[in-house]
C-alpha cells in the first residue's frame, strides 16, 4: 500500500489539504493527513505508508515542529508495532487540555524520524454543545468519550481496528434494530441479529384483529402506543417541545429516506394521538348514571360532589393526610420550571434529581422516616410504593400534544426489515455467553434441542446484548464485575396486561355524547384504562377498543386469569361502560397480552426500586469481556421507545470508542444526540 489513506467520514473529517512534506531522508515512510483538533478531546489520526516493506515499532508524539528528537515532545499519542501484513490506517489521539497550538505529530522508529505532519491548529474555545460529563457525571456520563479513552490509555484501542470486526446483536427489539442502523451508517456491516421470537420489534406489538391488514385500520397497540410531543403552559402562553422523543421522529424520517419516502409501503408516518377526550369513561367511585352506564370524565368534573364518597370507616384523619401530602410536596419542590427542564434536557434533569437525593427515597420511605408518619398514613397515601421520586413521567403525561404512527407502531420494525433480513436469525433462543480469554472473543450459545447438554455456539468479536435483564439473568454468563452481575440479577420489572376487543362498527363514536379517541380510567376492578383509536375518526367498518390496560400488582392478578375469563371480564366492562350495544356488536375477536408471562420479555418494562438506578447505571458504560448491554432498562428513563433508542446510541458509541473508531462515534453522537452531547 502506498500513498495516503483518505477514507474518513464526510460528516466528521477532521483534516484536509496536502500531504506532509518529507523533512528528512527517512521521514517519508509514514504520512499524516493534516487535521485540526480541539484540546481535551478525542480525535482520529489518519495515516498512510510510503514503503511496503517497512516493519517495526512506531511511536507517535506531539511537539514543536522543529524538535530534534522524541525526548523534546509535548505529549505522547500512541505506540504500536506495525507489521507488513497489518497496517493501521488511523490512531486514536487524546488531545491534552494544555496542548500547544501549531505543533506537529512526529513518528519515530527507535530514534529515527519516519514521518512528520504539517502544523496542527489546536483550538481551545468552549464547545458549542454541552458535554455530557457536565450533565450526568454523578451517575456515570451518558458517554464522555474523552474520559472513556483516557481510562484505556495503554491498550490496543489506541490503534483503530478494522471495520470488519464481527458484531453480535442479541435481541431484535428497538434497541437492537437501532444498533444495526447505526453500525451500517458508519460503514460497519459485519453484524448479525439473533432474535428469540419469530418477529422483530420487541415490545412493539401492534395487533391487527380478526385477520385484518394494516390498511383496514382494525388494530390496537398491545405494547407502546404513543409519543408525547409538546406541552402548552397557559400561564406563560408558551409551548415547549419534549426533546427526548424527537429521536423517534428522527428515526422515522431516516427510515423513510432509506425506503423511498413517506408514500412507500414501508413508510413511517406520524399522526395525531388523542390522549384526553371529554367523553371517555371516568372513575366515579361506584356511582352510575340512571341508565346504569359509567359517567364520562366531563360529567364527573362538572358535578364532582355528586360522585364523592364519604370517608371510609377506619381511614386516616383527613387533616393528617393533608398535612403529610403538603410536606411531601414541599420537600419534592417540583416547580413548573423543573418540569420544563425535564422536557428540555432529561440528562440535566436526571443529574438534578440525583443531587436532590430523590433516588435515595421513595415517597413511602420519606413519609415514614423523614416525616415520622404512621404506617397507616404511609400506605394510605402511597400504597408503600418503592420506586424513586423521578418525575419524567409527570412531564410526559402532562403533554398536550401527542403523536402515534399511522397503521400502527409495527410500522417501525416493518421499515427496518429489508435492511436486516439478510443478517437476521429468528427463533434462536440464546442461553448463554462464553468469553475466550486466549482469543478475546465472545461466543453466543443456544440449543436447538432443549434437552441437549452441550449448547451450540458461534464466536464474535463483540456482543451487544439488547435483551431485558429479566431474560438475561437465566443465561450462563461469563464472570462479569460484581456490580454488573447484580444489575442483571436484581433489576426490578413491572407487569402490565392489555386486552383489545373487535366490534362490528365504531359504535362509541355514535353514542350520545360520542367518544372521540382518548383514554379514560374506570373504577371497575381489574380494568384500569380504556383507550379508543385516534385513527380514522368516524370512519365506517369494524373498530377496535383497548378495553383494558392495567399495570402493577393488580396486573399480576388478572394475568393469572385464564384467557377466557380475562377477556370475558373486559367485555362485561365494555357493556357496563357503553350499554348493550357493546354486547350486540362484539364479534368475539380479541387480543390479550400480559408481559410478565411473555416468554421473550418476562416483564413490561424496567422499574428500578429505590437505590437501583443510581447504583447500577455506571456499570452499563463499561465494556466487560467484549459485552455491551443496551435496552430501555439501561437508560435514564424506562418504558418508552426513546429509552431504547437512547441506549442504542450510547451502546454503539461505546462499541466504536472501544474499537478506536472515534470519527464514527462522533458521527453517531452528532447525528442523533447533537442537542446534548459532545465527545
Amino acid at each position: 500500500m502506498k500513498g495516503l489513506i483518505t477514507a474518513s467520514s464526510a460528516a466528521f473529517s477532521l483534516a484536509g489539504g496536502a500531504l506532509a512534506t518529507p523533512t528528512s531522508p527517512r521521514s517519508d515512510l509514514l504520512f499524516f493527513k493534516p487535521l485540526a483538533v480541539t484540546s481535551d478531546s478525542v480525535h482520529n489520526v489518519h495515516v498512510g505508508y510510503g514503503d511496503d516493506d517497512f516493519e517495526g515499532e512506531v511511536r507517535l508524539v506531539y511537539g514543536d515542529c522543529a524538535m530534534k528528537n522524541h525526548g523534546d515532545r509535548h505529549s505522547d499519542i500512541a505506540s504500536h508495532y506495525i507489521k507488513r501484513s497489518s497496517r493501521p490506517e488511523r490512531f486514536v489521539w487524546i488531545v491534552p487540555e494544555d496542548a500547544v497550538d501549531g505543533g506537529c505529530i512526529h513518528a519515530y522508529s527507535g530514534s529515527t524520524l519516519i514521518g512528520r505532519s504539517t502544523r496542527i491548529p489546536v483550538m481551545h474555545q468552549p464547545r458549542r454543545r454541552e458535554d455530557i460529563s457536565a450533565v450526568a457525571d454523578a451517575m456515570g456520563p451518558w458517554f464522555d468519550g474523552v474520559a472513556y479513552m483516557k481510562a484505556k490509555q495503554n491498550n490496543a484501542s489506541y490503534v483503530a481496528v478494522e471495520k470488519s470486526k464481527k458484531i453480535a446483536i442479541i435481541g431484535g427489539g428497538m434497541s437492537g434494530l437501532m444498533t444495526s442502523l447505526l453500525l451500517d451508517s458508519v460503514g460497519i456491516h459485519d453484524w448479525h441479529i439473533t432474535e428469540s421470537s419469530q418477529r422483530i420489534g420487541g415490545r412493539i406489538r401492534t395487533k391487527y384483529l380478526a385477520g385484518s391488514t394494516p390498511e383496514q385500520y382494525q388494530y390496537q397497540e398491545m405494547g407502546p402506543m404513543r409519543f408525547p410531543v409538546s406541552t402548552y403552559y397557559p400561564d406563560a402562553n408558551e409551548t415547549l417541545d419534549i426533546q427526548d422523543h424527537k429521536m423517534v421522529f428522527q428515526l422515522g424520517a431516516t427510515l423513510n429516506e432509506m425506503n423511498g419516502g413517506n408514500t412507500s409501503s414501508l413508510a413511517v408516518n406520524f399522526i395525531p394521538w388523542i390522549q384526553s377526550s371529554p367523553n371517555v369513561p371516568g372513575s366515579s367511585n361506584g356511582f352510575r348514571l340512571p341508565n346504569g352506564r359509567i359517567p364520562s370524565a366531563t360529567q364527573i368534573k362538572n358535578n364532582a360532589t355528586a360522585y364523592k364518597l364519604p370517608p371510609v370507616e377506619g381511614a386516616p384523619d383527613e387533616k393528617t393526610v393533608g398535612d403529610v401530602e403538603e410536606a411531601l410536596k414541599k420537600w419534592k419542590d417540583i416547580t413548573p420550571d423543573d418540569l420544563k427542564s425535564i422536557a428540555a434536557n432529561v440528562f440535566q434533569a436526571h443529574k438534578d434529581a440525583v443531587s436532590k437525593g430523590l433516588f435515595h427515597w421513595s415517597e413511602a420511605a420519606y413519609i415514614k422516616y423523614a416525616l415520622n408518619a404512621s404506617d397507616d398514613v404511609v400506605d394510605y397515601i402511597t400504597g408503600n410504593s418503592d420506586g424513586p421520586i423521578w418525575n419524567y413521567d409527570t412531564v410526559y403525561f402532562g403533554a398536550t400534544t401527542w403523536r402515534t404512527i399511522d397503521k400502527g407502531l409495527e410500522s417501525l420494525p416493518r421499515a427496518f426489515y429489508p435492511h436486516v433480513q439478510d443478517r437476521l436469525t429468528l427463533g434462536r433462543k440464546v442461553t448463554g455467553l462464553k468469553h475466550d480469554e486466549s482469543t478475546g472473543k465472545i461466543a453466543l450459545q443456544w440449543r436447538q434441542d432443549p434437552l441437549a447438554m452441550e449448547p451450540e455456539s458461534e464466536e464474535y468479536d463483540y456482543a451487544v446484548v439488547a435483551v431485558p435483564f429479566s431474560k438475561v439473568r437465566l443465561w450462563n454468563l461469563p464472570r462479569y464485575s460484581s456490580l454488573l452481575s447484580r444489575a442483571i440479577s436484581e433489576m426490578n420489572y413491572q407487569q402490565s396486561c392489555k386486552v383489545s376487543l373487535h366490534y362490528e362498527t365504531r359504535f362509541w363514536e355514535k353514542l350520545s355524547p360520542p367518544i372521540i379517541g382518548g383514554c379514560g380510567s374506570v373504577d371497575i376492578a381489574g380494568i384500569g384504562s380504556v383507550c379508543y383509536p385516534s385513527y380514522k375518526i368516524n370512519s365506517t367498518g369494524p373498530g377496535v377498543i383497548l378495553g383494558s390496560y392495567i399495570s402493577g400488582n393488580i396486573a399480576r392478578s388478572v394475568g393469572a386469569l385464564s384467557e377466557a375469563d380475562h377477556v370475558a371480564m373486559v367485555q362485561r366492562a365494555m357493556v357496563e361502560i357503553h350499554g348493550d350495544i357493546a354486547a350486540e356488536q362484539w364479534t368475539g375477536a380479541y387480543e390479550r397480552q400480559c408481559w410478565e408471562t411473555d416468554e421473550h420479555q418476562a416483564g413490561a418494562w424496567a422499574a428500578p426500586i429505590v437505590g437501583q438506578q443510581d447504583l447500577f447505571l455506571p456499570s452499563y458504560y463499561k465494556t466487560e469481556l467484549k459485552t455491551i448491554f443496551i435496552g430501555e432498562h439501561t437508560s435514564y428513563t424506562h418504558a418508552w421507545i426513546f429509552s431504547a433508542l437512547d441506549s442504542a446510541v450510547r451502546g454503539t458509541s461505546q462499541l466504536l470508542l472501544d474499537m478506536g473508531l472515534v470519527d464514527e462515534a462522533k458521527q453517531i453522537v452528532d447525528t442523533w444526540m447533537g442537542r446534548w452531547i459532545s465527545i
